[in-house]
């Protein structure tokens, strides 16, 4: 080979446009999709076969030793010959590990969540997604991995975060005990450490918290960053974050750590020590009726606004027992209300409904969360558009200069659904269940109202 020549740039199939190439990519990528469908269509067939449900049912016997069922998805699934499991992942080309992982993932789908797996077989969602959401369902019991499947099925699929979030639910709704033993275990983790000096004399720290106990301290350093910059310090917001630790710990505030038979301190143990306290802020969903054998289906799961996260009772009461915590009730909003404001300005309770609609960044894929994204008028503010929920949508900073000063465009189709086109005619479907790649392109740029 002469080291000198340089590849081709244009492949093997001569030149292309980038439209060319994005179509043909978008046809390579759902036949591969139809391939590993096929495949797990394979591995349920083959499961249905090979269920062994008592030792006398069990497929072979070897050597005097019985093929014993082994059980590789949660509970509920069926138990498979362990003999022509090997047999099965050798026929895949996986290793032992990986591929009893692989098939059992795919058991968990087609057994304890059935929607999913119809999603998958159906092409509404990638079978890469399902495998992570049957990792994360495996530990459940049988109703809360139920829950978890009625929740995602009519959605296709959400983000890694939410999943996560709806798991927790599923836990806390379903299996209290577990969830409460999971908390308190975790509880006993937390910790603060420091590490060595390093040749800078800088020291990295890494921590542990309750979540709202994090939520305090990022506040604090945000306020006090601020406040540095006001008053004429230059450093960057986070070196001024950074610096505010070591303000907070020599004034320490919050704590009055002084004893009056110190002869050392006790003129200053006369001082009171005031704490400024906890503002919590929780979005409650209140029931006329309490969880039990008789009403299944009440809710018994918080919700923390801030941490946007579904908590347990149990961690709501623990919080909110903390010494001069303030609690702030607020009412219930209509996101489905629309109530215009003159101006270009956008006002926080408008603010709020739009994050508490959309949560995150509307651009396809984004996960970046609504709260520091920024609010773009769909239709211009100067062509006319309304300040309003209805016409507002967040988008992180990148992907509002994206769609401000490059060819991406986006129409809303119902509120909190939004159409997406890209500069080489893709389309994008964004909603509360994630974003779905809509195909064949068009040319058709539905910003454009004369087309």
């Amino acid at each position: 080979m002469d080291l000198g020549t340089q590849p081709s740039l244009t492949g093997s199939h001569g030149a292309r446009t980038t439209a060319e190439i994005l179509t043909d990519l978008r046809a390579k990528v759902r036949t591969r999709q139809e391939l590993v469908v096929g495949e797990w269509i394979d591995v349920v067939d083959w499961a249905t076969d090979n269920v062994v449900t008592t030792t006398e049912g069990a497929a072979t016997i070897m050597d005097g030793v019985i093929d014993t069922g082994v059980p590789i998805a949660g509970d509920g699934a069926p138990l498979v010959s362990e003999f022509n499991l090997m047999e099965f992942i050798a026929v895949l080309g996986r290793s032992p590990d990986g591929g009893r992982a692989y098939v059992g993932r795919i058991i968990e789908c087609a057994w304890r969540l059935p929607g999913i797996y119809a999603s998958v077989v159906e092409g509404r969602l990638e079978p890469w997604r399902a495998e992570r959401i049957a990792d994360l369902t495996r530990p459940l019991n049988a109703d809360a991995a139920a829950f978890v499947d009625r929740q995602l099925a009519a959605v296709g699929g959400v983000g890694w975060a939410q999943l996560e979030r709806l798991v927790t639910e599923a836990v806390i709704r379903f299996d209290p005990e577990r969830a409460e033993q999971e908390r308190q275990a975790a509880a006993d983790r937390r910790r603060v450490d420091l590490d060595d000096v390093d040749a800078n004399g800088q020291v990295e720290s890494h921590a542990i918290l309750d979540a709202a106990d994090a939520h305090d301290f990022d506040q604090a350093l945000s306020r006090r960053a601020k406040l540095r910059g006001q008053l004429g310090d230059t450093d960057s917001f986070d070196v001024r974050r950074a610096k505010s630790v070591g303000e907070m710990a020599r004034q320490d505030l919050g704590l009055d750590l002084l004893f009056a038979d110190d002869p050392e301190v006790e003129e200053v143990a006369q001082q009171p020590s005031r704490d400024p306290g906890r503002k919590v802020v929780l979005s409650v969903h209140i029931t006329d009726t309490s969880l039990n054998e008789d009403n299944p289906f009440a809710n018994p799961v918080g919700r923390w606004e801030q941490g946007r996260a579904p908590v347990s009772t149990a961690q709501i009461k623990e919080w909110l027992q903390a010494p001069n915590t303030t609690v702030i009730v607020r009412p219930v909003i209509d996101l489905a209300d629309c109530v215009p404001v003159d101006s270009y300005e956008i006002p926080d309770r408008l603010r709020h409904r739009v994050e508490l609609r959309d949560h995150t960044c509307r651009f396809p894929g984004c996960p970046k969360q609504a709260t520091r994204c920024d609010l773009d008028h769909a239709t211009p503010h100067g062509q006319g558009g309304a300040t309003c929920p209805c016409n507002l949508v967040p988008l992180c900073r990148r992907h509002h200069r994206a769609k401000t000063f490059s060819k991406w465009r986006y129409v809303i189709v119902l509120p909190g659904h939004y159409l997406w086109t890209s500069p080489q005619g893709h389309h994008f479907l964004v909603g509360p269940d994630g974003t779905r790649a809509l195909d064949p392109p068009r040319t058709v740029d539905p910003a454009d109202p004369e087309q």
